[in-house]
């Protein structure tokens, strides 16, 4: 390229001065930023295009929702009429006791014959049967009898007085047994640290579970003796269960009719052999 076209010249003929401009990349390079301009513009118009359809949809969708409201006419429901009541029947009439024959009760006193009235006189005790005894005479239907009262009759039933329960004897059952201090998890860690779990494997016993029942009496304060077996699986797992629990702690004692009570305790003791 000549020295004077260098200045007025752009810089993409600069570029493919002397190559071939026929291949493509002088093209696409020439028309480079009237492609994004043409893009950008694109973009734009289909930006507005969705928006303004978006505004119409909604506008449209709305005017679809008007509720049509029309006006509605009752009809007059006629009312079932009530008929009255009838009048509850009149109580019945309240009818006075019978009248009883009394005769008036005079004391007796020492008077001359003129001056007994009539109706302080004496009756004779015949005419006094058939009467009652008041304050007052009074003519009335005569005196049948008194009529008692009728006797209760009891159900024939005599309770025993109640036996005062003996809180020194060995209990068996009580509302709240013996326990080891600080419950199961305690119990288990005791277990852990003080029992020779492979005591059975050194005896030679097979695999499974051997489990000893150890019966035990536990005092008012918690005290352990008399620690007894009721079973033997063998291997040295009766002595070791006997062993474990008589050099433990003392227990929390039984509970009786919020009493510390003596009471034989049971609690089962599980070696497990496992296969190597």
């Amino acid at each position: 390229m000549d020295v004077n076209k260098i200045q007025s010249a752009d810089i993409l003929d600069i570029i493919f001065d002397g190559r071939n401009k026929e291949y493509g990349a002088y093209e696409l390079r020439k028309s480079y930023n009237k492609r994004m301009t043409k893009a950008l513009v694109g973009t734009v118009l289909i930006l507005l295009l969705a928006v303004l359809g978006n505004i119409l949809a909604n506008t449209v969708g709305k005017e679809s929702k008007e509720l049509i409201v029309q006006d509605v006419s009752l009809e007059n429901v006629q009312q079932e009429e009530k008929k009255p009541e009838p009048p509850p029947p009149p109580p019945p009439p309240k009818q006075e006791p019978p009248k009883v024959e009394i005769t008036k009760f005079t004391p007796p006193k020492i008077v001359k014959d003129e001056e007994v009235k009539e109706e302080d006189e004496i009756k004779e005790v015949e005419k006094l049967e058939d009467t009652k005894i008041g304050t007052i005479n009074q003519e009335g239907a005569k005196d049948e009898g008194i009529v008692a009262p009728p006797v209760e009759s009891g159900t024939g039933v005599v309770e025993a007085p109640k036996k005062e329960e003996d809180y020194d004897k060995i209990f068996t059952v009580v509302q709240i047994p013996a326990e080891f201090p600080g419950g199961l998890p305690a119990w288990a860690k005791y277990l852990e640290r003080n029992l020779n779990r492979d005591l059975p494997v050194e005896n030679g016993a097979p695999p499974g579970k051997y489990t000893v029942v150890v019966s035990f009496i536990v005092a008012k304060d918690g005290a352990i003796s008399d620690v007894v077996a009721e079973n033997d699986p063998g291997y040295g797992t009766k002595a070791e269960a006997v062993r474990v629990i008589t050099r433990g702690p003392k227990w929390k004692p039984a509970v009786q009719n919020g009493r510390n009570v003596i009471y034989r305790h049971k609690q089962s003791i599980t070696f497990m052999v496992s296969e190597e």
